[in-house]
């Protein structure tokens, strides 16, 4: 037998054990994927809400997400296929499995994007998807996760925003399998599938009930002409030239009380004084926004530096700059310009349209 043919059909039998292996833990899968992370740095975030397809897609739209998997994870059952898990024949929910680069977006923020995806309260399945493989859980992955779960689920309890208990479990991650390709990026394989299901199972009509969903229509935006005229010139320097105002020489660095922070030109809601700190920088500094939807990220390498940016998602203001220096639980330190922000204090959000932000103050 000549080397040639030696080499194909040894190359055939490695190919047919390849084939024939089961899938891996999506921690094989994922192994090389930091480096598609800017600062070289990820994390994992394992989130179960009910149908992955409807789950997967929300966090895959957020700027420093490297990668979100659809699949399944809680029980002990090794490698389960989808037909197994969807008919509750083992202990796993459906889930997915997030890698993120937490110089960019943390952990936290990604759990409150995370409970506006699903009715938390509901123990027995989610929306008509029933039994416990449709259940919520959240798997932490360390200490620092469990706490940080834990104290948003206790804010969530106690924010009044549903009548019922939070009853979504928090428990400790053991394993993930990914489903197969077929269910892998859902809406946008089969989009109109995808957005039938979603209305039909009650999951978007749930969601506009308890939380707003960010729509461009709903923010008036100046033309760049009439911003001229509208701010003034420090506002319009900053958040249509991307400048930065003076520090410690601005309204709101180390402004005290209860409210919000909104957009200057369009007044989407950006930060809570809930989440302000005294960073000693001399702007207004936060360690998440109100919502990251109504944000967004990009590599800012001007003056010489990487560095990342903030704007508004609808009317595209420059905001400020996000630093990996802040406190926990985030770690991150949102440096903002007052010039592009309008503070609505605690007793005018009411009457000025924010009343639904109130639970965010406290």
């Amino acid at each position: 037998m000549n080397k040639m043919l030696v080499f194909i059909l040894l190359n055939l039998f490695l190919i047919g054990i390849y084939n024939c292996q089961p899938n891996n833990p999506v921690e094989d899968k994922l192994k090389d994927q930091s480096t598609f992370s800017p600062s070289g740095i990820t994390e994992t975030a394992t989130l179960a809400g009910g149908c992955f397809w409807c789950v997967e897609a929300p966090f895959e739209k957020v700027e420093g997400v490297i990668s979100v998997v659809s699949g399944f994870s809680g029980g002990d059952e090794k490698d389960p296929t989808y037909e197994e898990v969807a008919s509750g024949q083992t202990d796993h929910r459906e889930a997915v499995h997030i890698v993120f680069d937490p110089q960019i977006v943390s952990y936290s923020e990604l759990i409150e994007l995370f409970w506006k995806q699903f009715d938390p309260t509901d123990a027995g399945g989610s929306f008509y998807d029933r039994g416990h493989q449709y259940s919520s859980a959240i798997f932490y992955h360390d200490d620092k996760q469990r706490q940080v779960a834990e104290q948003s689920k206790k804010w969530l309890d106690n924010s009044g925003i549903f009548s019922k208990s939070i009853v979504t479990e928090i428990l400790e991650y053991k394993s993930f399998y990914s489903a197969n390709d077929y269910h892998q990026d859902f809406y946008k394989t089969h989009t109109r599938r995808y957005q039938d299901y979603r209305k039909g199972s009650g999951r978007d009509e749930f969601i506009r009930k308890y939380w707003l969903i960010p729509e461009k229509d709903q923010y008036e935006v100046l033309s760049r002409y009439r911003l001229k005229t509208s701010l003034t010139p420090i506002q319009y320097e900053v958040t249509q030239e991307n400048g930065t105002e003076t520090a410690f020489e601005n309204p709101y660095w180390d402004n005290k009380k209860n409210g919000i922070y909104v957009d200057i030109v369009s007044g989407e809601p950006l930060f809570s004084s809930r989440d302000k700190f005294r960073s000693g920088s001399g702007w207004p500094s936060f360690t998440k926004p109100i919502d990251i939807r109504f944000i967004f990220k990009k590599t800012d390498d001007s003056f010489g530096m990487t560095r990342v940016e903030v704007r508004s998602r609808f009317a595209d203001s420059h905001l400020g700059h996000v630093f990996y220096d802040g406190p926990e639980p985030t770690r991150l330190r949102y440096c903002m310009n007052s010039a592009a922000m309008q503070f609505i204090p605690e007793e005018d959000m009411e009457e000025k349209g924010y009343g639904r932000f109130l639970p965010f103050i406290e």
